[in-house]
């Protein structure tokens, strides 16, 4: 081939990659964003050398996938295994409460509530029993009486459950301290166990599911808080903090906040207060 041919295809084939780059670059889009948090009372803050990862998905979305694939027992199946009386497991389903300790038990509990259910039963004797309380009913029979004079024990018996029924609904402000003395037998705490176990779980995989099926892009902020991505295919992201927290002052945010890339376009967002999550109540 001679030179002059051969220079010639040099040519064309410069033309070509230049060409073609830049058609590549103009079927892509790019994203410019400035990240600033507003203390209470204090000027905006940039959030400096921070890192922030471009998702395909929304990471508060990936998070509630994850939690229904670990999900936590139905209530009823819950209170199922708990190992309280079948009283107790009753009433629970018939509540909207698992905390036994709360301070307003005493409005959810009758007096039937109060003599149908042991736990209550006791919690509620030790609360107004020993002198405590004036005029309480005492009980006549013993365990002793059970078995020896069982007419004797389930008259006796029968006698002081009225006493004490009358007692309560004349007494009604004799209920309220009850929840002090069930501490022992509260759900709400194994509930809790639960949850914070499941969410510790999700709290460590969400963050590498992410990354490994949804991360576009990742960047770090410079000291004014800016960053810049380019080569951007056109689509939905998510501007992402992941389940790391970025601060200043009394404020702990993250964001989660969508922008769709367009052919060409260098699209810009600023992340602030106003479209941030509170870290405080945030998503793991």
């Amino acid at each position: 081939m001679a030179k002059r041919d051969v220079f010639t295809v040099a040519i064309a084939l410069c033309a070509f990659i230049v060409t073609s780059g830049a058609r590549a670059q103009s079927d892509t889009g790019g994203l410019e964003f400035v990240a600033r948090i507003n203390p209470t009372a204090a000027r905006p803050e940039p959030v400096r050398q921070f890192t922030f990862y471009v998702l395909t998905k929304s990471y508060s979305e990936i998070v509630k996938e994850l939690e229904e694939k670990d999900p936590v027992p139905p209530r009823d199946q819950f209170i199922d295994g708990l190992k309280v009386s079948p009283e107790l497991r009753t009433w629970l389903k018939a509540h909207d409460t698992l905390d036994l300790t709360e301070p307003d038990l005493d409005k959810l509990l009758t007096p039937d509530d109060i003599l149908n259910t042991p736990e209550f039963l006791l919690a509620y004797q030790r609360t107004n029993s020993g002198g405590v309380t004036s005029g309480f009913p005492q009980p006549k029979f013993s365990e002793v009486d059970k078995t020896e004079h069982p007419e004797k024990y389930n008259k006796l018996k029968q006698d002081y459950f009225t006493a004490l029924k009358k007692f309560i609904r004349n007494r009604p402000e004799t209920i309220s301290g009850v929840e002090l003395e069930l501490d022992g037998v509260n759900p709400q705490k194994k509930w809790d166990v639960l949850q914070n176990d499941r969410r510790r779980r999700v709290q460590r995989i969400a963050p590498n599911v992410a990354q490994i099926k949804f991360l576009a892009a990742k960047v770090d902020t410079d000291l004014e808080g800016r960053a810049t991505i380019s080569g951007l295919a056109p689509g939905d992201y998510w501007i992402s903090t992941l389940n790391l927290d970025a601060d200043s002052g009394d404020m702990r945010v993250r964001w989660d906040v969508p922008v769709r890339i367009e052919r060409g376009k260098a699209i810009r967002v600023e992340l602030s207060n106003l479209n941030s999550i509170d870290a405080r109540g945030s998503i793991p």
